[in-house]
């Protein structure tokens, strides 16, 4: 690398250097760089290449015997080193994002709950919101921020109030894995990146009460107060329970580019996965009925994701595209006699079926219209479970809905895999091979009847039930990216719907409806850069773009956008970077 242009300049030197995660090379510092930069004798002699270094590294990682030693491992080997650290997870993504994901930061979280670890990310405290921006100015000083990854604790990873811990807390470890996961497979360069923990209070009466909790220790502040903390702007929050995530998506999607995980990408990666399964069966997504089996904030995000791409791709209104979803809660069917006499959310209530169309159709001892009978009413082509209610599915419902349809697209999407409406195998068996399937869990394939392997894909996971991932990831990164290459001023569901449709024109189902409907985990940073780029194509279709480049040129814009981990040459410079 002798051309001047390819150097780096640098402004700190010696224990500085070797202590910054960002510009650390370790044993790769040329003998050039070691004497410009004071680190000779800091080091041992040999000058390692990259790969020399990745290969060690992995060594020692195998050495590490629990799930929980390797995560440890990971986290170190980034406090010290990002180029080492993102080179070697992305030479072993099957292995390694669980590693430094879900489910390894659960029992982290669950084992070594008063282990401090170096913070990387910002917290901002409730208490503290009179200096909240001065403190986050502060932080950031000097900083090129694309992406802000933020949580307030309140639902992470589903299993509720998770507090403000220390930084190898679940929220925290989750917002800075997120962040890690956009730079693996999105591109995106780390130090643009910046995680913020949210701190509002906690209801987790075992937190309050513990002395060492490191976090405000108040009730959980809603209403009013929490919107004015909330007040500031964000791309990708995570983890928010269900009360506030689709309101302050809603709240902030048309003043900030905001974006949504837990909403936005679980529905746009099962909109992608259900563009593959229509695409296979030569149909349209507005001539499916789809059946949504637990309306949570996840199953809302789907319903809202499907009807708005019905709307954008088959020329429906609003109204019309409603009409095609049926969706069961808590209090079975909702309809518009439930709306009118239970405490439905309003964001259901655009979904309730007419009561006159359910006259003569059994009911529970409730009086609540149960799954197998909205089947056997309905004769569902699709049919979407997000209700953590294990087994759901059974052979009853799964048999009256393919004696209704060819090809039954069935999407048993709760997580973790015991709560899975139904084993895919057992869906496989019944319908005769019929069916379509992927799940929120990871499983191994089923069988056809023809004797060959089905492989299942994951709409939420993407690994094995040990190590699992959220298979978003298929998708959430390449819109941060698209939205950040564009420098849009609004995630708009147009991108969302862009993004998703590329994803799913990737699928390998388009070339044999029996294989995958989504692409392997392993192809993620080739896929995200497909989705990144169908993101930006939209953003400057529809006018929220920020550049002065066409449609034409973005390819080439993303290609200059990604950020490698590679080591670059580097000069000396008062000047330069810090």
């Amino acid at each position: 690398m002798s051309d001047f242009k390819s150097h780096f300049r640098v402004a700190i030197r010696g224990d500085e250097l070797l202590t910054s995660p960002r510009f650390n090379k370790g044993t790769a510092f040329t003998l050039a760089e070691r004497k410009a930069f004071g680190l000779v004798g800091r080091l041992p002699c040999q000058v390692n290449t990259l790969d020399e270094q990745c290969k060690r590294a992995y060594a020692q990682f195998q050495t590490c015997e629990t799930p929980i030693r390797k995560n440890s491992f990971l986290q170190s080997l980034k406090d010290q080193n990002w180029v080492l650290y993102y080179s070697l997870v992305s030479r072993y993504l099957r292995e390694m994002v669980p590693i430094i994901y879900t489910p390894t930061e659960a029992d982290a979280i669950s084992e070594y709950s008063h282990l401090f670890r170096r913070s990387e990310g910002l917290y901002l405290t409730l208490k503290d919101q009179d200096s909240m921006e001065e403190d986050f100015l502060e932080q950031t000083k000097g900083r090129d921020i694309d992406l802000i990854v933020c949580s307030d604790a309140e639902a992470i990873l589903g299993i509720g109030d998770q507090g403000v811990g220390l930084p190898n807390s679940l929220v925290y470890e989750i917002s800075t894995a997120k962040s890690a996961i956009y730079t693996l497979i999105g591109g995106m360069d780390p130090s643009k990146s910046l995680s913020v923990t949210l701190d509002v209070g906690t209801d987790n009466a075992n937190l309050l009460n513990d002395d060492l909790y490191v976090g405000w220790n108040h009730e959980r502040v809603r209403g009013e107060e929490y919107d004015r903390f909330i007040d500031s702007s964000l791309l990708h929050f995570e983890d928010f329970g269900v009360t506030n995530a689709e309101r302050l998506l809603q709240k902030y999607r048309t003043a900030h580019s905001v974006f949504n995980d837990d909403i936005q990408g679980t529905g746009a990666v099962t909109l992608a996965c259900t563009m593959a399964a229509v695409g296979a069966t030569k149909s349209k997504l507005s001539d499916q009925r789809y059946l949504i089996f637990g309306a949570g904030s996840a199953g809302m995000g789907i319903a809202h994701q499907l009807r708005d791409a019905i709307i954008q791709l088959n020329n429906f209104n609003e109204s019309q595209a409603n009409t095609l979803f049926y969706l069961i809660d808590k209090d079975g069917l909702i309809t518009d006699e439930l709306v009118d006499t239970t405490s439905v959310r309003a964001e259901l209530h655009p979904f309730a079926r007419p009561s006159a169309e359910w006259n003569g159709v059994q009911r529970d001892e409730g009086g609540k219209i149960r799954l197998l009978e909205v089947v056997k009413h309905v004769k569902p082509t699709v049919l979407i479970g997000c209700s953590t209610c294990a087994g759901a599915f059974t052979e009853e419902v799964v048999k009256a809905m393919a004696a209704g349809c060819e090809r039954p697209i069935i999407l048993p999407l709760s997580n973790p895999s015991r709560l899975v409406e139904v084993d895919p195998k057992d869906a496989n068996e019944w319908t005769k091979g019929k069916a379509l399937l992927a799940t929120g869990s990871p499983f191994p394939p089923a069988k056809m009847p023809n004797g060959k392997d089905y492989i299942i894909a994951e709409c939420n996971t993407l690994m094995n039930e040990r190590l699992s991932m959220d298979a978003d990831a298929l998708i959430y990164p390449g819109l941060g990216f698209g939205a950040i290459l564009a420098q849009s001023r609004h995630m708009t569901d147009s991108m969302i719907i862009a993004g998703a449709r590329r994803l799913a024109t990737l699928s390998p189902a388009l070339s044999d409806p029996d294989d995958a409907l989504l692409p392997d985990f392993v192809d993620a940073p080739k896929v995200s850069f497909e989705v990144g780029i169908a993101v930006a194509e939209q953003a400057i279709i529809e006018g929220t773009a920020r550049v002065d480049w066409t449609r034409e040129q973005v390819r080439d814009e993303a290609s200059k956008k990604v950020w490698k981990p590679i080591y670059k040459q580097y000069v000396y410079d008062e000047q330069g970077s810090r």
